[in-house]
């Protein structure tokens, strides 16, 4: 069977439809924003959730396209036999009235605000090269055409690029007769990007002149469409907009057009020829709920979707982990108290937590307050909401939790890869010096101090506590970590070696003790299972005279260590 193309990672609209890509109909999505029609729209949804080409979607809609000379385009072909041609006259009218200035701002994510600026520069100027046959036009005055030139050769004064999507509405506005629509993709890249770098003032300042001369102040505006992950008041941005609607994951309008909706995946799957599927795709990529909809990640199950056409077996995978920023997940573990990781490790067993919301932080706020983090964490798909309720004094409560195992691997990947750092960082000369002279009692202690440090997972006691022990013993000066190693009649959890023969090597085994009075007993078992099971065979047979032997037993964060000669 001859499939459709999967548009994985397409983010123009006419290509998908005019390439022959799979499309999953989204177009209700403009009939809402007919009906709802706010002067200004902000729509914040996590990274990969299909901002960009929803947006792409509303300018083949509404633009009244030009070529660079000037002649009409029709688009209109693009939406034929999709549902928004089906909603009656008043809607269908509205294709092609409008002038559109279409920006996205995702690639102003550069080291310093030099190159940030000039990035945005750049875009603004490539939208002037898209409207320069405004040039030939006598509607313009010569000196609006200088200024139009300069603009569009990136020539212009800073403050001139400040107000330039105002100028370009008012030249398109007075070229068409029509007020023009702006449409603004991923506005809050640039602001996010300036904070982590640290030149957050002078990129708010200049995006605040952009926004508010070309939003608020602008008398050629129809309307205007904002995408980003976070809605960002407190930063005087939207100062005094009161012509601006938002619509968070929170709110239960345009709740189905970002993602996937189990019915849109289960149709996904079959018209794929693998309805089997559909189990999967949900345990992996369902769980967000925007508004009153439960939502799948649209990246990740065409992702996976895209390997099972490959290989039927393929296993899911993470992967929005390679396209989202997950330094804020890193940030959480850091700022974490010793209550914080106790949260973690709750969610990570499958628990929820119950937060107060924060939908407008400030990003200094983000960063310095862990009870905004874990909005930010939830805004930015991370968590979800499991519930809500108010308290007493009006406040909103969310209830959050893991989404969904894609997230959950995200959360542990991270979590691993942060201790693995702080482990290597951590002096831990006396914990070698005590494994080497077989001294148990300072192990014991040692160990017990990393694991306070850490955060564990108590639905996978066996890999975290395997791993744990791997990271510590890993950079002993002069010895080799072995893991799960085949040595005489089973295996052994790991042997730690030296380079030389001349030294003593080392077997270690550990268990997990159900009570703290079981841990001594469960240490002992341990020591048993190595001897009766010869674990040592391996080391011997490769030259070392002499192998001591540990048993390690775990219970929760408390350890106790047993050793043998």
């Amino acid at each position: 069977m001859d499939y459709k193309k999967l548009p994985l990672g397409l983010e123009d609209f006419e290509k998908l439809i005019t390439r022959g890509y799979y499309y999953i109909d989204k177009t209700m999505f403009l009939k809402e924003l007919i009906d709802e029609r706010a002067e200004v729209s902000l729509f914040t949804r996590p990274r990969r959730f299909g901002k960009t080409l929803n947006m792409s979607m509303i300018r083949y809609f509404f633009e009244d396209a030009r070529d660079r000379n000037g002649n009409s385009q029709d688009h209109s072909h693009l939406f034929e036999g999709l549902q928004i041609m089906r909603q009656g006259e008043q809607y269908r009218e509205q294709m092609g009235q409008y002038p559109v200035i279409s920006l996205t701002l995702k690639s102003a994510k550069q080291p310093d605000f030099e190159m940030s600026y000039q990035v945005l520069r750049a875009v603004i100027a490539d939208e002037y090269i898209r409207h320069c046959y405004l040039c030939k036009s006598e509607t313009m005055l010569p000196v609006e055409k200088e200024k139009y030139i300069r603009l569009m050769e990136q020539k212009g004064e800073a403050g001139e690029y400040a107000n330039a999507l105002q100028f370009l509405s008012k030249c398109l506005e007075n070229y068409y007769g029509k007020k023009a629509v702006i449409l603004i993709d991923e506005y809050d890249v640039p602001l996010e990007n300036a904070f982590v770098r640290g030149f957050y003032g002078q990129m708010t300042d200049f995006v605040r002149s952009l926004f508010e001369s070309a939003l608020k102040t602008n008398s050629s505006l129809e309307f205007a469409v904002m995408t980003g992950c976070l809605r960002i008041s407190r930063e005087s941005i939207f100062t005094g907009m009161n012509n601006l609607a938002i619509f968070s994951i929170l709110s239960s309008r345009f709740s189905s057009y970002f993602g996937f909706t189990g019915e849109e995946v289960q149709r996904l799957c079959e018209d794929y020829g693998m309805p089997q599927k559909y189990g999967l795709m949900k345990e992996w990529y369902n769980g967000y709920v925007f508004g009153g909809a439960n939502v799948y990640n649209p990246w990740s199950v065409l992702s996976f979707l895209y390997e099972l056409r490959g290989n039927i077996n393929s296993f899911p995978s993470a992967y929005w982990a390679n396209t989202s920023s997950n330094s804020i997940v890193r940030k959480m573990i850091d700022m974490a108290d010793e209550n914080t990781k106790q949260e973690i490790e709750s969610l990570i067993a499958g628990k929820t937590l119950q937060k107060p919301v924060h939908e407008d932080a400030a990003y200094h706020e983000v960063y310095e307050s862990m009870e905004h983090l874990w909005s930010f964490l939830f805004f930015t798909g991370y968590l979800r909401k499991a519930g809500e309720y108010m308290d007493g004094s009006g406040k909103l409560f969310l209830e959050l939790a893991i989404p969904n195992k894609e997230v959950g691997l995200i959360f542990r990947r991270k979590i691993l890869e942060w201790f693995e750092e702080k482990a290597g960082a951590k002096d831990r000369t006396r914990l070698f010096q005590a494994f080497i002279q077989g001294n148990a009692a300072v192990l014991e202690e040692e160990i017990g101090d990393m694991l306070l440090e850490t955060i564990s997972f108590y639905d996978a006691y066996e890999s975290f506590y395997h791993g744990f022990l791997a990271g510590i013993f890993s950079g002993m000066k002069g010895y080799t970590v072995k893991s799960n190693r085949e040595g005489g009649r089973g295996r052994s959890d790991l042997f730690v070696a030296p380079v030389t023969r001349r030294k003593a090597a080392f077997v270690v085994e550990f268990k997990i003790a159900g009570r703290i009075r079981d841990m001594e007993a469960k240490a002992q078992e341990a020591l048993r299972q190595i001897r009766e099971q010869n674990y040592a065979a391996e080391l011997e047979s490769d030259g070392f005279e002499t192998v001591h032997k540990y048993g390690i037993a775990f219970v929760g964060k408390d350890c106790h260590v047993e050793w043998e000669a």
